[in-house]
């Protein structure tokens, strides 16, 4: 049998840039790769995850976190896990690339995961889409082509992120950021279009990225499984797991600062993950319950480090050949496998569920249903009566500010326009908008 195809590190780990013919040029102390990490940081996009949901909307609790402080956590531990992989994997890696520089395409790539993540979280991904589904009902779909309805049906903070990054930070819609096609592989979590979304509604580009997603594909040499649509970047795996290690564990300790879970399931998840309690860990026996529950979520964050690198060596052949399937968590050893499963089930149940979260995503629903009316009602205005927009309208486009549509503009193009800005606010400024479109204009009347 011939041999499988393989990706190589050579092409993978490629320092050219989207968009630019310049060659990415190392400077002292800041390699092309630490360029990316500071442009994600230094973007608007960036700065507003500060206010946007990570679990808890709309939470006054300091300790709580944000897309923002979940996504610096998440780079620190995908710097570790790409650093110990350089270090694993050197011998197979070309000469210019180091283990640091490997620690950095993964640490930026984790700093933009959720860039593209709307207001209000995963609750305000699924009022989108549920906004444009009463909006088919309604024909303001109507001309559209299939795959740019299934964008709209199935808006995802994945695949806004990679437009993000392509599009509209810095270099407008002539390549955005610019990064390097390596930073970008590996945070395309789904290098595939709409139409192999699957069950979950998973993918990273919407029709106005595939050839953004094609170029970068393509310069990589990952391996493509069918239209539109290719095998993973190794790096993702690090990526992801970095994510999932954050998630799982950082969830519940905000379920403890909520008072939604109790200290000693807690504890008890942490130290079956970490193999029981850290060294002196009795010396915090008189410590407020957040530094002990911090100690044993370290000791248990470094098991689960040290675990994903065993199993990304292990699977290094499997991973460049397109062939892994699973995450990396699910193949490790026992104790973390099934101590990250036990950790989302105890979210799921008493975190997802928990009523005054339930309260607060309900109001997400009516926040953004406001605004999508609001501003595709007005596109769509545009769209079909150019020339003849109402004083309402002109009024609401305009607060689109440089990015309106322009009136020759296909509807699909126009409604992109809209999601970018809404999608772009901050959870409050959210409110603040639905609520002053909705008529509540008391506060102007008083500053």
């Amino acid at each position: 049998m011939p041999a499988p195809f393989r990706m190589n590190w050579q092409q993978l780990l490629s320092p050219s840039r989207l968009g630019s013919r310049r060659s990415s040029r190392e400077e002292p102390g800041r390699s092309p790769f630490h360029k990316d990490h500071d442009r994600i940081i230094f973007s608007g996009s960036f700065r507003r995850l500060g206010r946007k949901t990570q679990v808890h909307p709309l939470v006054n609790n300091d300790h709580i976190h944000t897309r923002l402080t979940h996504s610096l956590e998440v780079a620190c531990v995908g710097r570790s896990l790409g650093m110990l992989a350089g270090e694993n994997l050197k011998d197979r890696l070309p000469g210019w690339i180091t283990a640091a520089d490997l620690g950095v395409i993964v640490q930026a790539a984790c700093l933009a995961h959720d860039i593209g993540n709307p207001p209000f979280g995963h609750a305000g991904e699924y009022a989108i889409r549920d906004w444009f589904q009463q909006a088919e009902t309604r024909g303001l779909l109507q001309g559209l082509s299939g795959n740019e309805r299934q964008d709209l049906l199935t808006f995802e903070g994945n695949a806004q992120g990679f437009r993000v990054v392509t599009q509209i930070e810095y270099n407008q819609f002539s390549g955005g950021m610019r990064l390097t096609h390596a930073t970008l592989g590996a945070m395309l979590k789904y290098p595939w279009t709409v139409e192999h979304a699957g069950p979950k509604g998973k993918f990273s580009a919407f029709q106005t990225e595939k050839h953004q997603l094609q170029q970068t594909a393509e310069h990589l040499g990952l391996i493509q499984t069918a239209d539109w649509c290719w095998a993973r970047h190794p790096l993702v795996y690090l990526v992801e797991a970095a994510d999932d290690i954050c998630y799982a564990l950082l969830d519940l300790e905000d379920g403890l600062e909520m008072e939604i879970l109790g200290y000693q399931e807690v504890a008890e998840i942490l130290e079956s993950i970490g193999g029981g309690q850290p060294q002196d860990f009795s010396q915090l026996a008189k410590a407020s319950r957040r530094r002990r529950i911090a100690a044993l979520r370290g000791q248990a964050m470094e098991k689960m480090v040290e675990a994903v690198i065993a199993a990304f060596v292990q699977y290094q052949d499997e991973l460049l050949e397109g062939r892994f399937a699973q995450d990396l968590i699910d193949v490790c050893p026992p104790a973390i496998a099934q101590g990250i499963r036990q950790a989302k089930i105890l979210a799921r149940d008493r975190i997802f569920h928990n009523q005054r979260k339930a309260k607060l995503e309900i109001g997400a629903y009516t926040t953004l249903g406001t605004l999508l009316e609001t501003f595709c009602e007005a596109c769509n205005a545009r769209h079909h009566q150019p020339g003849a927009l109402s004083f309402k309208h002109q009024r609401v486009l305009a607060l689109i500010g440089e990015n309106m549509p322009e009136e020759d503009w296909p509807l699909y193009q126009s409604y992109r326009r809209a999601l970018d800005f809404i999608g772009g606010m901050t959870d409050n400024y959210a409110v603040d908008v639905a609520q002053e479109m909705s008529g509540q204009i008391s506060n102007l009347r008083n500053s």
